[in-house]
C-alpha cells in the first residue's frame, strides 16, 4: 500500500491557510447548503407523490381460504385454546 504521508504533506499547508481565513463566528452553510437541501426536499416530495400514486393503484382483496378455515380476525381467535384441567 503506498505511503500517503508525502501527498498529505503537500496538501496540509493549503488546508491550514484556508482554515486560518475562516471566521468561526460567521460560518454558515451558504448557497451550496441551501441548494443541496432544496434538491433533497424536492426529491423527497417527488418520491412521496409517486408512492401515493402507486398505493392508490393497489386493489387488494383478501381471498377466501379454500380449506374452509376462517381467515382474518376469526383465524386469530380460533387459535386460542382453553387451559386443560388435570
Amino acid at each position: 500500500m503506498p505511503d500517503m504521508s508525502a501527498s498529505a504533506s503537500l496538501v496540509m499547508p493549503h488546508l491550514v491557510t484556508v482554515a486560518a481565513e475562516v471566521d468561526e463566528d460567521k460560518v454558515t452553510p451558504g448557497v451550496l447548503g441551501f441548494i443541496v437541501f432544496a434538491v433533497m426536499a424536492l426529491a423527497v416530495w417527488g418520491l412521496m407523490k409517486s408512492m401515493s400514486r402507486h398505493m392508490g393503484k393497489v386493489d387488494f382483496e383478501e381471498a377466501t381460504d379454500p380449506k374452509g378455515k376462517p381467515s382474518g380476525k376469526d383465524a386469530a381467535d380460533s387459535g386460542k385454546t382453553s387451559p386443560t384441567k388435570d
